[in-house]
């Protein structure tokens, strides 16, 4: 009985009810049709038209549907900076809100083709007014696509809240019916089906496209309020030019600080309501009214608590007050510059076997609502310490810290791709789950340390703070006050590290302190490899570029015996430790250019956003040159001395499994993209300039140009053209 109860549920959830009915009608007829399919084969062999399955198909025409598609705009280029699961979370959230959709109004889900959604309205069941059901369906569509987008950026990071459906609608006849085979389906075919494709494919984001035939019917029934002609007609293969409609989007209040468009949001003067129980809930109500680095404050205090949780459990779920530490916290990194901190090898924590076996779950660790304020309260003002600058902003961050996350879980991930299999060894690992000695040393102990992970993940958030839209070299050439504090040596980034941790080292953030670390041991590791991890973004700093080839040669060369000096014997624990340090630098150099080695529009986006910064720089007087002239150029050496053989160096830790090799395929794709299109690229970038600089009005030259040293000490970051161009 179980046994068929599930088969039902199989046949219900890919056939409509009517059809379901007739395949089992048709199951109870099958001993008959088969004879019947026998006798109708002549003496030649030829079938008749119950074809080569015996028994005739069931199909119907349809001639009265309007047909749904709605794609994903801005999907492929989202989901090449995400992890698998988190794909997946995003498609099932977004499609399940569709369904309960889709039957409310009883429309019928034909299938999800990637990330496209198609469905059908008056089918099977025929709708008098199925061009009004469809549109109404694709409205309540768009606004609970921004509401969903707009809650899960919190949890699955930046562009989440920028991804929109594009619908397209046609209405006519469908020829529609099981297509048998090893998996059965209901489908639809016909020219109606191809039409709706091109609606949603000619298309714009966050609107819904129709073809004259769906708005006549619209007009019939009197919804004419709807339409808006589009302005110029389309061509569409095989149709030629059409003329087609826009129609109008319910009218709901835009989110505060989000990026709608306010033209076809509020058009809809009638307000009506489209009939039955909302979708909708007020679970996600408070995440929806959040401006943009609200919610990308609320996604870096999750991604950080979780990491806190895996600290503690590290040690036992030990969290005691830290003021014996106070005096440390005051003189730790006053000695000298932040750049004289650093060291080639930092020892990470060891942890014996026993150990990591009776590791406390991190899920079991709960961290109050007060650690989860102040760490709240931190994040906030970090992200009002960016300046509104192009490319070296919050956003920017956000994208550097999702890529850093993304390797770490593909180094902390044991699957086939990195050689680790799951522990049933009881006496190196953990029963049932993941052998954890083995992972560690795979990781020359990167994933037993969460503290480690902690501190890359929060330097990847704070390593552009206050940056003011030009290189380090500019500022050693105005003689800024930076530049003399910090030596005329990677200024930006020695800023960077001051600013972050001075503010973190106030009063209010005790409690969040005392989660971090316990002991002095693990204040000074956590300092050294916030100082290596944003030091690692200055590209440009030839001495560093010299010292980081080195000692990439010496850690994984095969003289891996041999320090620096080439005179002493390194232990186990020293080559381990070396390693883990170059592995940790390269996670967030990587992550600083990720945008150069995903999908080409992240690519292409964040490549003219630098532009304009560099270009913005050069009118306003604070660049030599100007940038446009060798922008070209510039990429392709930048990818072949820099990006891809960055890209090789992840293969060649060992470490990151299939990530390495998306990271290499997506930069070497880029960088054909760019020979072929860079050059017109280029010339569009600084039209578009030009053009919005005269859409402001004139701006002023005070506007333009700010004070060198501006509220805090200035700095620079890194990453986004050249790397032989000097505006880096």
């Amino acid at each position: 009985m179980d046994r068929i109860n599930k088969q039902d549920m199989i046949v219900a959830n890919v056939f409509p009810s009517a059809i379901r009915d007739r395949l089992y009608q048709a199951q109870g007829n099958a001993l008959l049709q088969s004879q019947i399919a026998e006798q109708s084969t002549n003496s030649a062999g030829t079938e008749t038209e119950t074809g080569t399955m015996g028994a005739a198909p069931l199909a119907d025409l349809f001639p009265n549907t309007s047909i749904v598609f709605a794609d994903i705009a801005g999907f492929t280029s989202w989901s090449s900076a995400r992890e698998p699961q988190q794909v997946f979370i995003l498609l099932e959230n977004i499609y399940g809100a569709l369904d309960a959709i889709a039957n409310k109004f009883a429309i019928f889900k034909v299938e999800t083709v990637g990330d496209c959604y198609v469905a059908a309205a008056g089918i099977p069941n025929p709708m008098d007014n199925h061009a009004v059901i469809a549109c109404k369906f694709s409205r309540e569509a768009l606004m609970k696509m921004k509401e969903i987008t707009h809650q899960m950026e919190v949890s699955l990071g930046p562009d989440t809240a920028a991804l929109d459906l594009r619908i397209g609608i046609h209405s006519g006849q469908v020829t529609a019916g099981v297509l048998r085979g090893e998996r059965s389906r209901f489908q639809l075919f016909g020219d109606t089906m191809n039409t709706a494709s091109r609606m949603e494919s000619s298309g714009e984001r966050d609107r819904i496209q129709v073809t004259q035939v769906t708005a006549d019917l619209l007009t019939e029934a009197g919804y004419a309020r709807w339409l808006v002609p589009r302005s110029t007609k389309i061509y569409v293969k095989g149709k030629g030019e059409m003329q087609t409609y826009w129609v109008r989007k319910a009218k709901v209040p835009a989110p505060k600080g989000s990026d709608m468009k306010s033209e076809m949001s509020t058009v809809d003067e009638t307000n009506e309501s489209d009939g039955g129980t909302s979708t909708g809930g007020s679970s996600g109500e408070g995440i929806h009214t959040l401006t943009k680095t609200e919610r990308l404050v609320e996604w870096d205090v999750a991604l950080l608590t979780s990491l806190l949780q895996q600290i503690i459990a590290s040690r036992g779920g030990i969290v005691k007050h830290i003021k014996p530490l106070s005096s440390e916290e005051r003189t730790i990194g006053n000695s000298g510059t932040v750049l004289e901190e650093f060291t080639p090898i930092i020892p990470l924590k060891r942890f014996e076997a026993e150990d990591l076996q009776q590791r406390q779950r991190p899920s079991s660790i709960e961290i109050s609502d007060k650690i989860k304020c102040q760490l709240r309260g931190y994040l906030s003002n970090v992200a009002s310490m960016y300046k509104d600058n192009p490319f070296h902003n919050f956003e920017h961050a956000s994208h550097v810290t999702a890529s850093v996350k993304k390797l770490l879980t593909r180094i902390v991930n044991t699957d086939a791709t990195n050689g680790l299999g799951k522990s049933s060894n009881k006496t190196t690992g953990i029963s049932n789950g993941v052998n954890l000695v083995d992972l560690a040393g795979h990781s020359y102990g990167i994933t037993s340390d969460p503290l480690t992970q902690f501190s890359v993940v929060f330097s990847a958030i704070i390593h552009d703070i206050d940056h003011p839209g030009v290189p380090n070299s500019q500022l050693v050439k105005e003689n800024t006050r930076s530049a003399q504090i910090y030596k005329n040596k990677s200024v930006a980034e020695q800023n960077s590290v001051e600013l972050a941790w001075d503010m973190l080292m106030q009063d209010e953030y005790e409690d969040l302190r005392a989660c971090i670390y316990q002991t002095k041991e693990d204040l000074h590791r956590f300092r050294q490899l916030v100082v290596n991890a944003v030091m690692a973004t200055d590209i440009v700093d030839k001495e560093l570029q010299t010292l980081r080839k080195t000692r990439w040669e010496t850690a994984f060369s095969e003289n891996t015996h041999i320090d620096l000096s080439g005179k002493t014997e390194e232990s186990e624990t020293d080559r381990d430790n070396r390693k883990a340090t170059i592995v940790i630098e390269h996670v967030i150099q990587a992550s600083d250019v990720a945008h150069t080695m995903q999908h080409w529009h992240i690519y292409k986006s964040w490549n003219e956003k630098f532009f304009v910064e560099c270009y913005q720089a050069y009118q306003d007087g604070r660049a030599d040159s100007d940038p446009s002239e060798d922008w070209y150029t510039g990429e392709i050496g930048f990818f072949d001395f820099y990006v891809i053989p960055l890209a090789k160096k992840l293969h060649s830790c060992g470490v990151f499994g299939v990530s390495s090799d998306e990271y290499l395929n997506y930069a070497k794709a880029n960088r054909e993209e760019w020979v072929h299109k860079g050059e017109s690229l280029v010339k569009a970038y600084v039209a578009k300039y030009h053009r919005q600089q005269e859409d402001q009005d004139g701006t002023s030259d005070a506007a333009s140009k700010q004070d060198s040293d501006g509220a805090y000490l200035l700095v620079e970051g890194q990453n986004g053209a050249s790397a032989l161009n000097s505006s880096r």
